[in-house]
């Protein structure tokens, strides 16, 4: 794999930036991963299947983040804020991550059930994405950094524009919006049945809220999305995942404490490797098969993963692994 593309001029730091992503000229490494584990430890297959707690533990978060909007509908905007940066990022977060989960049908065998409580968890999010989020993700993982299919990558457009400390630091802010209109723009889909669905019974709650409790709960569960998927604790693992800190590695696992409210994303690599194995098992992956995973760079700190990017000028949204579409993928 290369770094593609010229350098910028150097800062007065002495540092350059890159101007094109770093592109591979390999397939993804995990399907190749997955098949070496598989054959070394058959044993891991057994931890394939649904999560039997999902649901309930969705169902929790949901009624949970509702019962905190309610109760909030006539505080001070000050105090909203608070609640919503410190209390609801991480329950609408949460939220998100089991949408994700959801994505790979891992709440129940049949996949239609999935769907719908995916639904159901979208709900305190507050606009409708579930569904949508499904069909880009699943593509994000068969076309891992892929040009032009996986919007996990950032475009030519952000990057061009996010060269400083000062414009990644609002890129971070804002990396929620980019994140969910991205594909919107550079790779839209035409809406189907389930998308109409998500967004009618979403629209429903979000007018109840409304008529019953006014704006101020809804605005609440907005802004628990917005900062929550900013600069916080919890939105480390958009840049941790996959943003090339070591140009020989284009995936990376979190094994730190907030693996705890957020499905187990961290361990990413494991993910990646068996997307059929529930989050809350992927743990088990690494204590099977530990030569593959040890050696490989990974983070503690989410919090530090931000700070990284944001200081370190030689990082940006080109420090993605990109490829062609190769034959076998096609």
């Amino acid at each position: 794999m290369r770094k593609g593309g010229e350098m910028r001029e150097e800062d007065n730091e002495g540092v350059v930036m890159a101007n094109d992503f770093f592109w591979s000229y390999t397939d993804e490494p995990h399907a190749s991963r997955r098949r070496q584990i598989l054959s070394q430890y058959p044993q891991i297959k057994e931890l394939f299947g649904p999560d039997p707690f999902a649901f309930f533990k969705i169902a929790v978060v949901v009624s949970l983040q509702l019962c905190t909007a309610i109760i909030l509908h006539d505080a001070g905007w000050l105090k909203m804020l608070a609640i919503a940066y410190f209390f609801g990022s991480f329950l609408n977060h949460n939220l998100f991550l089991a949408i994700h989960e959801l994505s790979h049908n891992l709440a129940f065998s049949t996949p239609v059930y999935n769907r719908w409580l995916g639904i159901f968890a979208n709900l305190p999010i507050g606009v409708p994405m579930s569904i949508t989020f499904q069909k880009y993700h699943l593509e994000h993982h068969r076309f891992q950094g892929v040009d032009g299919i996986d919007m996990d990558v950032p475009s030519c457009t952000e990057a061009q524009f996010v060269t400083n400390t000062i414009s990644k630091a609002i890129w971070v802010i804002f990396q929620l919006f980019f994140y969910a209109l991205r594909p919107l723009f550079l790779k839209p889909k035409p809406p189907g049945y389930w998308e109409f669905i998500n967004l009618a019974i979403q629209v429903a709650l979000d007018g109840i809220l409304l008529y019953f409790w006014g704006w101020k709960s809804f605005a609440y569960l907005i802004l628990s999305t917005f900062v929550g998927g900013g600069m916080h604790p919890m939105a480390g693992h958009f840049i941790s995942e996959h943003y090339v800190f070591n140009p020989e590695q284009e995936t990376y696992s979190y094994y730190g404490p907030l693996n705890l409210m957020t499905w187990w994303v961290g361990y990413h690599n494991e993910h990646h490797d068996f997307p059929r194995i529930p989050g809350n098992k992927l743990h088990k992956v690494k204590e099977i098969a530990p030569e593959y995973y040890e050696g490989l760079d990974s983070y503690k700190s989410w919090s530090q993963v931000i700070y990284m990017y944001i200081m370190d000028r030689s990082i940006g949204p080109f420090s993605r692994m990109k490829r062609k579409l190769s034959k076998k993928s096609a």
